[in-house]
């Protein structure tokens, strides 16, 4: 056991989304106010899923004592009574940051790739076992060590971050090792042969997959996208163009050439979404469009997405 547990640290080691250059920036005191708001605004869709899938994991055991430590999990995120829990520490972090608590409570700015991001994360557990679910929580191994670096960076670097927004980093400093002690004890005893190992460290990438994926839709939102260097671009009698590239090439038509268009390097992607509101008003799912547009030119190659640092 002492191999299958080694292997479930070393995912995190490799993996775990504190290596992902957004935090990596964030950490260091690399971005800019309108980044840090980006991020506490689309994360907060995150929180709001903790508690669903653990509802989920809840559904799968038949045990009573699985079931009483388990719960804690919900009671921490959602709170015993009102303006108790994660989800309210996380909303005073908004307003912490500057931002409209009641807009993020509605979701009004959460980006598409976000939602597909942790809409999988419930999806995930909704589809697999007790012991698969319990595995993909186990970023929470990682997740003390994050918080407390989190911390440090804030109060170093974003001082203008108002007293209180950092309650619930450390809230998640004392919660996140007691539920992964446990999660991991229930991991170590239920993986009962090779195949349920298997399964589990398969279950723990995917969850690093996961929180990986979110940090890339904030990421293209929060920084500039330009033509990359390799790209060209070439007219096409119907109107469209072709984005030609080293290997392939990619034929962009109707909105998307205006999107191309806007991204010239000094814009955000939440820059070029709003941009693109403003010329279509009235027309719905544009914002989101445009984000879909970004994350897959940068898919392709065609974008190059440089940081921001206002």
């Amino acid at each position: 056991m002492k191999d299958f547990e080694a292997a479930l640290r070393r995912i995190g080691e490799e993996r775990y989304h504190d290596r992902h250059p957004f935090n990596v920036r964030m950490h260091e005191g690399g971005l800019g106010r309108r980044a840090i708001q980006c991020w506490v605004a689309n994360r907060y869709y995150y929180q709001t899923r903790i508690p669903i899938k653990d509802g989920l994991i809840l559904t799968k055991s038949p045990e009573v004592s699985f079931r009483r430590e388990w719960v804690q999990r919900i009671h921490d995120h959602d709170g015993e009574r009102p303006g108790e829990g994660g989800l309210e520490l996380w909303l005073r972090l908004a307003e912490a940051v500057g931002l409209e608590r009641d807009r993020v409570e509605r979701l009004e700015d959460v980006l598409p790739g976000v939602r597909r991001a942790c809409d999988a994360y419930v999806e995930f557990v909704n589809g697999h076992d007790l012991l698969e679910s319990v595995a993909a929580s186990l970023t929470e191994l990682f997740a003390g060590s994050i918080m407390q670096t989190r911390i440090a960076a804030f109060e170093k670097h974003y001082a203008w971050v108002k007293p209180g927004g950092l309650d619930y980093f450390r809230s998640r400093t004392l919660q996140a090792p007691r539920d992964s002690d446990y999660g991991l004890a229930f991991v170590l005893e239920h993986a009962a042969s090779d195949a349920d190992r298997e399964r589990c460290l398969a279950a723990l990438r995917r969850k690093c997959e996961i929180l990986w994926s979110l940090l890339d839709a904030v990421e293209r939102a929060t920084a500039r996208p330009r033509l990359a260097e390799h790209a060209l671009l070439r007219d096409e009698p119907d109107g469209s163009r072709m984005v030609v590239l080293p290997e392939r090439a990619v034929r962009v038509a109707g909105s998307g050439v205006e999107i191309l268009a806007l991204c010239d390097g000094r814009r955000t992607g939440v820059d070029v979404a709003a941009a693109m509101v403003e010329r279509h008003p009235g027309r719905a799912g544009v914002a989101d469009d445009v984000h879909d547009f970004l994350e897959e030119m940068d898919a392709a190659g065609a974008l190059r997405f440089e940081p921001d640092q206002d």
